[in-house]
């Protein structure tokens, strides 16, 4: 039986995402050179209402963290909050702008596709901007692992680029491939699929999103 490729560096231990191989670059690399064209330097709107809102409780997961910004708002509220990425700069530049804010979050280096490695579950998981980037092939492994490390009766937040434009992101997502990811065979039910905006540093006033709420049955 033949052996899978061995991942070349920088990708160590894990096969590229889709979006890795078409960009030609690893998601470490996006912070090289200046900011990520996702990293905005503060959370975004979508999420800083839903934690004025309450909507995170019990422990929480932030997948594909980035440099922190979500994760730290919400772990300023006094929740327990993990935030996982596979770049390692995003999780460097994570860890120092909690210690200069004094605010205690842990930052994992996890593989989005693996995440049961973490050993741990929690009550509210966050998806903000990572779930557009996975191709139809990798969206099952992605919903699976989710679904691996999520309590029963848990919610995933997912805000994602929407097919709705004018000016839309790259990797836009329709609804109906929101519900078929997360239908009823795979743990989830959509509770509901909202329109909104995610801010980018080349959208002025943010692109077409949807802000995604996900149960755990």
């Amino acid at each position: 039986m033949p052996h899978e490729p061995t991942p070349p560096e920088p990708f160590r231990d894990r096969l590229p995402t889709s979006h890795e191989r078409m960009s030609g670059r690893p998601w470490d690399a996006s912070y090289h050179d200046g900011p990520a064209p996702w990293d905005i330097g503060r959370p975004q709107p979508a999420i800083a209402r839903l934690a004025s809102a309450g909507a995170f409780t019990g422990a929480v997961l932030d997948a594909g963290c980035g440099t922190g910004e979500n994760t730290l708002l919400i772990a300023s509220l006094g929740l327990s909050v993990v935030g996982i990425d596979v770049a390692q700069t995003a999780l460097e530049k994570a860890r120092q702008k909690a210690v200069h804010r004094n605010i205690h979050a842990e930052f994992l280096s996890a593989d989005a596709f693996q995440l049961a490695t973490l050993g741990r579950t929690f009550q509210t998981v966050l998806d903000c901007g990572l779930f557009h980037t996975f191709d139809a092939e990798e969206r099952p492994r992605y919903v699976a692992s989710l679904a691996s490390v999520t309590e029963r009766e848990g919610t995933l937040y997912i805000v994602c680029f929407s097919d709705l434009g004018p000016d839309t992101g790259p990797h836009p997502i329709s609804q109906e491939q929101l519900r078929e990811a997360f239908n009823v065979n795979t743990g989830w039910s959509v509770s509901a699929i909202e329109r909104d905006r995610l801010e980018t540093r080349f959208h002025e006033n943010g692109a077409p999103a949807w802000l995604v709420t996900v149960k755990r049955v």
